[in-house]
């Protein structure tokens, strides 16, 4: 497995054993009681993500993507989508070109 994935598979284990949590116990605690708040935390990081991109700034990438990761996590354990969920919609696209693949959305 790789790092990322090792990292990425640690970090989705601490925001599960949050759930339930009190609010005030941690921060993750607090955007899972509030899942209208941890989406828009997200978005707050995808914009700042973008931002980084754009300004070729390496490092604040990396630092933002992290971010942005996290909030997506919790978004995702706050609406009860499990990673192997994501991961089944990923390998149902494998082999398919990405212009057929949206095109099929509807």
């Amino acid at each position: 497995m790789s790092r990322f994935a090792d990292a990425l598979a640690r970090l989705a284990a601490t925001i599960e054993a949050r759930k339930g949590a009190e609010p005030s116990s941690s921060y993750t605690a607090q955007l899972l009681a509030d899942p209208a708040r941890a989406a828009k935390k997200l978005g707050e990081e995808a914009v700042e993500t973008v931002i980084a991109a754009a300004q070729g700034d390496t490092a604040a990438l990396a630092a933002e993507s992290a971010d942005l990761i996290y909030h997506w996590l919790v978004v995702l354990a706050a609406a009860g989508v499990r990673l192997d969920d994501v991961a089944a919609k990923l390998e149902a696209r494998e082999g398919t070109s990405g212009l057929a693949e949206k095109a099929g959305r509807g």
